[in-house]
């Protein structure tokens, strides 16, 4: 009983992905136009994030408080976790330049107004200063993912240092956060957490058919980030390991 119940789930919600891909495109169509800002892509984000949400079945919850313009440094579980944070909070995302040619998914980023580097390029970094500053300076939230990948929630890999240049040349503040899963009729390592060699398609169907999601994302103390972008790093991540294990049970 409990397969064909699961089956019946999985087969609703991606009909119901299919509806809120739709609603999203015609949101972003009338009501963002043609020439939107940055605010009103992040607007539109949070919005149709909540949809998602609410039709896969996550429920979020935060802890800390939620920082209101900067950097956001959390630890990388899933392509849900940029759903789950932008509900929370008006924001842009950082993300390696493949995604952008991903059918479907790829154009819903540039909607969004996602920002893209080039991981196999140092100086890429560079060149992305000037469209970082018009993030801060519209006072939004930016987040990236430090630690280059994303894994099954047992550990935090050590964050990277070199996304993290610009914001030691601009005195630009960052949070460290620490998102983490649990689920209901499913298993947060293989179902919920997308890593390794995971194909998405085959794990989108193993998520459709999880009950319900709760996610839990917990926010550090805003701070500055020094004139040191790898002592900054390795102070994130230990921050990042603090709450892990304050918060992980």
């Amino acid at each position: 009983m409990n397969f064909f119940v699961a089956k019946l789930r999985q087969l609703g919600r991606l009909l119901g992905l299919v509806g809120v891909f739709a609603i999203a495109g015609l949101d972003f169509l009338f009501r963002v136009g043609r020439k939107p800002s940055r605010p009103e892509r992040s607007a539109w984000l949070q919005r149709n994030a909540a949809r998602m949400l609410k039709l896969m079945g996550f429920r979020v919850s935060v802890v800390g408080p939620v920082p209101a313009g900067g950097f956001i440094a959390p630890n990388h579980l899933s392509y849900m976790d940029i759903i789950v944070l932008a509900s929370v909070t008006p924001q842009v995302f950082l993300s390696k330049v493949e995604v952008d040619s991903w059918p479907v998914v790829g154009s819903y980023c540039r909607m969004a107004g996602t920002l893209y580097i080039d991981r196999r390029r140092r100086s890429d970094v560079a060149t992305k200063e000037a469209s970082f500053s018009e993030v801060i300076e519209a006072g939004l939230n930016m987040t990236f993912f430090l630690e280059g990948t994303s894994t099954d929630g047992r550990a935090v890999l050590p964050y990277r240092a070199s996304l993290l240049q610009p914001l030691v040349d601009n005195d630009w503040p960052i949070t460290p956060a620490y998102l983490k899963y649990e689920c209901e009729q499913g298993d947060v390592a293989q179902d919920v957490c997308w890593w390794g060699d995971m194909g998405f398609a085959s794990h989108l169907l193993r998520l459709c058919k999880v009950k319900s999601v709760r996610a839990t994302i917990v926010f550090g103390n805003q701070r500055r980030p020094g004139n040191d972008r790898k002592a900054l790093a390795k102070e994130l991540y230990e921050e990042v390991l603090g709450l892990s294990e304050k918060y992980r049970c």
